[in-house]
């Protein structure tokens, strides 16, 4: 049961962290043509060595057409590569091309070494023990259902 203290924790902490990552999203040169919808659909199959068009929409939440024009613009940045399935001929392996490697690898960069600048300027030797200390906790909040 959340206390009164956890409470004014989250309405604290919960903009913060939105600011944040808007911020750390805004900063990306190499992500600016991409909605947020297709840079998630990335970030997926670098997870995944391959998915089918089905499983991407119902991982996104998208209806199947909408996941297929999404899949359209991400082929015609030449970010992913489609394949027949060994399996199965009949369906459509989606993953990410090198260029889509490459653009994810260098959309990473980019954030971190904002960031790793950002920590470096603003924030003591103090205060970067206490965001080293957090990680864990944050990490459990991810992964908190």
């Amino acid at each position: 049961m959340p206390s009164r203290n956890t409470d004014l924790l989250a309405a604290e902490l919960r903009p913060l962290l939105a600011r944040l990552i808007r911020k750390l999203r805004k900063l990306s040169p190499a992500n600016e043509q991409l909605s947020q919808s297709e840079r998630s659909v990335l970030v997926l199959l670098d997870q995944q060595d391959a998915l089918l068009s089905a499983e991407l929409a119902v991982m996104e939440k998208m209806t199947p057409q909408s996941m297929g024009q999404l899949l359209q613009h991400l082929s015609a940045l030449g970010l992913i590569t489609k394949t027949i399935s060994p399996t199965d001929k009949r369906k459509i392996l989606i993953s990410l091309s090198a260029t889509g490697k490459e653009r994810i690898q260098k959309v990473r960069r980019e954030r971190d070494e904002w960031l790793s600048r950002a920590i470096g300027e603003v924030c003591t030797k103090e205060e970067q023990a206490i965001l080293r200390a957090a990680i864990g906790p944050l990490s459990r909040l991810v992964e908190y259902e």
